[in-house]
């Protein structure tokens, strides 16, 4: 018998072709908090939402819209999330990552995973772009349970999760534009709350410049299934290091910082998926 979880799958992948019929999604996208202002600039949209699709969960964060956008951005035919689900909704793990599956299924190639993050790299500033070469996770891996060799391997390699390629283009890409990119290592946490002063100070110290509460089990799972992977955080506040009451952290003001960001990392987005 099939599992229950491969028919989800497929369920899903065929609902959303029969929406978009002949296109063939090249890239897929994942907005995160307040980056939804991209898919605005998708051209041709077909926009399915969530609540619609067999199995979706349905995003309740603050700044995600909820829907699959499928179009053309660079040219190319672009699948796009506007909107991701998260591990602290309550969702199972297999649900977060579900909308990478189906994106899989119907022909990414690759993933453009971005998100609203804050900066523990005191070089960091707010509004900056912040290339992800590389990530640590307090998050529940996704790929925990039984494996399906139709998905990917048992045991996937990733020590180059973030494609080197894709981060060269990048930058690349940005001098053209004018515009200066951060690079950093992001670490995700389960949240719904965000770091205490101690754990921002921790996690500084092994390593971490961005710290969000997403994208790692998205990429995960898109380099399981083969899926090439580029990440990308705007940086929407700086966090917090000593137990004062400044700078606090505050969901609105995410969402406002990474709108006033959004149109560069659109351009910046085009322009890389163009060249592909």
């Amino acid at each position: 018998m099939t599992d229950e979880r491969l028919l989800k799958i497929k369920d899903a992948a065929a609902y959303v072709k029969a929406i978009i019929g002949e296109r063939v999604p090249k890239v897929g996208i994942v907005l995160g908090s307040g980056l939804g202002r991209l898919g605005e600039q998708i051209q041709d949209p077909v926009t399915i939402p969530y609540r619609e699709i067999p199995f979706f969960p349905v995003s309740t964060a603050v700044g995600h819209k909820g829907n699959y956008i499928c179009g053309f951005l660079g040219g190319k035919c672009v699948l796009a999330m506007q909107g991701r689900f998260h591990f602290y909704e309550g969702y199972r793990m297999e649900e977060v990552t579900l909308g990478i599956r189906v994106m899989k299924a119907l022909g990414v190639e690759y993933l453009f995973a971005s998100n609203a993050a804050g900066a523990c790299n005191p070089d960091f500033k707010v509004g900056d772009l912040a290339v992800i070469y590389d990530h640590i996770s307090n998050i529940p891996n996704p790929l925990i349970g039984k494996n399906f060799e139709e998905l990917g391997p048992r045991f996937p390699d990733m020590t180059c999760a973030y494609d080197l390629d894709l981060q060269k283009l990048a930058f690349e890409e940005a001098e053209k534009l004018g515009m200066s990119l951060r690079r950093g290592v992001y670490f995700a946490s389960t949240g719904p709350t965000y770091e205490t002063p101690a754990e921002v100070r921790f996690y500084r110290a092994i390593g971490a410049d961005l710290l969000g509460m997403s994208t790692v089990p998205e990429v995960i799972v898109a380099r399981h299934s083969g899926i090439r992977v580029f990440g990308m955080s705007v940086v929407t506040n700086c966090a917090n290091t000593q137990n004062v009451k400044r700078n606090l952290n505050d969901a609105d003001g995410v969402v406002e910082q990474a709108d006033h960001a959004a149109k560069k990392m659109s351009e910046l987005f085009a322009a890389m998926i163009a060249s592909l």
